[in-house]
């Protein structure tokens, strides 16, 4: 059998392409969308793309399956279990429908679908087994079940699509796959659908893969006999949910345009750039350093990175258009890292260098500079995660998460400078340009952000209590 793993570092998240060496036919499990990788990658191991399968909905980025489905002729293979609410639309006629037990066969590869609820309620687990091998299996294909280290959070049909009472019947259906999970071999390897950096759990390593031996030992997950108490260890510290998750669930739901129906960004004239900015979004993508220089008020900042699209989904607006300011050979890259989190509606972008201007109403504070602002009244404000700010923090500093920052601005002094931070820097940046965005005039980034305040010693708030699961 061969295998090869894929993994979008600006997604934390694994796919993979399994291909039966005596036919040449291959699958591709979770597909990002784009699918490019996987056509070559079977062009180049001789294999022919025969099924693309997903072990759910996927809320977290775009879904490949009916891309890959389009570019290659692959037959489509999805859940059919949880409730009818949550099921693939636009795949019920075109595509095989698996419910727990079901098989699906590539040459000598056989995939068994496990039907493991708690993360999604239509969620699968595929055992793999090569039976030119052997008649016993050999991997777990555990998608966003089982990750290295964690498990699967319960709650986001609840946090980003609304469903009320999602997330306690999530936690229970995750332990009771758990408890069936433990059944399995401890020799199986173990092959997640995220890694360290993904939203889908709260303490996800940073090790591609597993045996399920050294889950059933060392995953927290699997230390717990009663589910309440599993329940209230799942439920807490999981990561903001970011804003367009919903929007995942539903375009996956609905299943995501294809993409040769999208044109590619191309350059706008400076002209527009104010009808953008009262209509749309205008993302700079440039360095942080570049836009402390010289930028446009009312742009956000979010410098491109592996972590971009992640960012962008807490801003952009799916029912307006985006705009990016950006350095010409930047855009392909930074139009791959929103198409992936289904952000199509890009209308262009201004070259970088063309349209920035010179702004007083924002500027970077050193240490010193910070605590004189702090004893002549300025408003701090903490721009980190919850779990972060918890943990510690800046004495006298707020608790403004960068991601639900617009929602908090009109309750905020306007005649005050303001200062954020966050760990290093970027969610600072993105913050304080949004600040700008809102009316504020007085917005300081406070150089080097927590990491610099707590190694020069200065006053921080640390955190007053560290939970402690209680294990059965």
């Amino acid at each position: 059998m061969l295998l090869r793993t894929f993994v979008d570092v600006t997604l934390a998240q694994n796919s993979y392409l399994l291909g039966c060496e005596q036919t040449h036919q291959a699958v591709v499990i979770d597909p990002a969308r784009d699918v490019q990788v996987y056509i070559d990658a079977a062009a180049r191991a001789g294999m022919q793309i025969t099924w693309v399968a997903e072990t759910h909905i996927h809320a977290d980025f775009v879904s490949g399956l009916r891309e890959l489905s389009a570019r290659t002729g692959a037959h489509m293979a999805v859940s059919g279990m949880g409730s009818p609410a949550w099921t693939y639309a636009f795949a019920t006629e075109v595509a095989r429908i698996l419910h727990d037990g079901d098989a699906l066969a590539i040459g000598t590869i056989r995939l068994d679908a496990l039907h493991t609820p708690g993360h999604s309620p239509e969620h699968l687990c595929f055992l793999v087994t090569d039976h030119s091998r052997s008649s016993q299996p050999m991997a777990l294909l555990s998608g966003d079940c089982l990750f290295v280290g964690d498990v699967g959070r319960p709650d986001l049909l609840e946090s980003a699509a609304g469903v009320h009472g999602a997330a306690a019947h999530g936690a229970d259906d995750q332990f009771a796959s758990v408890q069936r999970l433990k059944l399995l071999p401890d020799y199986l390897m173990v092959l997640p659908g995220h890694g360290a950096g993904s939203a889908c759990g709260k303490a996800l390593a940073n090790v591609p893969t597993s045996t399920l031996g050294i889950e059933r030992r060392f995953n927290p997950a699997f230390q717990f006999t009663e589910p309440n108490a599993f329940a209230d260890w799942l439920m807490t510290g999981q990561p903001e949910t970011p804003r367009y998750f919903a929007q995942m669930k539903r375009i996956n739901r609905e299943g995501p345009v294809l993409l040769d129906s999208l044109s590619e960004p191309g350059p706008l004239e400076g002209f527009i750039l104010e009808d953008a900015l009262r209509h749309g979004i205008v993302i700079d993508a440039r360095s942080g350093d570049r836009f402390n220089a010289a930028h446009v008020p009312g742009a956000i900042n979010i410098p491109a990175g592996d972590s971009f699209g992640t960012y962008a989904g807490w801003i952009v607006d799916y029912a307006a258009p985006t705009y990016l300011i950006a350095d010409a050979d930047a855009v392909h890259g930074l139009t791959r890292q929103l198409r992936a989190i289904g952000a199509d509606g890009l209308a262009g972008y201004f070259p970088a260098g063309e349209v920035e201007r010179t702004s007083d109403s924002l500027r970077v504070a050193d240490l010193r500079e910070a605590l004189t602002l702090m004893e002549n009244g300025a408003l701090t404000l903490d721009v980190r995660s919850s779990a972060e700010f918890e943990e510690a923090a800046v004495e006298g500093a707020l608790h403004a998460f960068y991601g639900r920052l617009p929602e908090m601005t009109a309750e905020l002094p306007g005649d005050v400078p303001v200062m954020v931070y966050c760990a290093t820097g970027i969610r600072s940046q993105i913050a304080a340009s949004l600040l700008e965005r809102a009316g504020f005039r007085h917005v300081v980034i406070l150089q080097g952000g927590f990491d610099a305040w707590r190694s020069a010693g200065l006053p921080i708030r640390s955190a007053q209590e560290t939970f402690t699961p209680v294990r059965s």
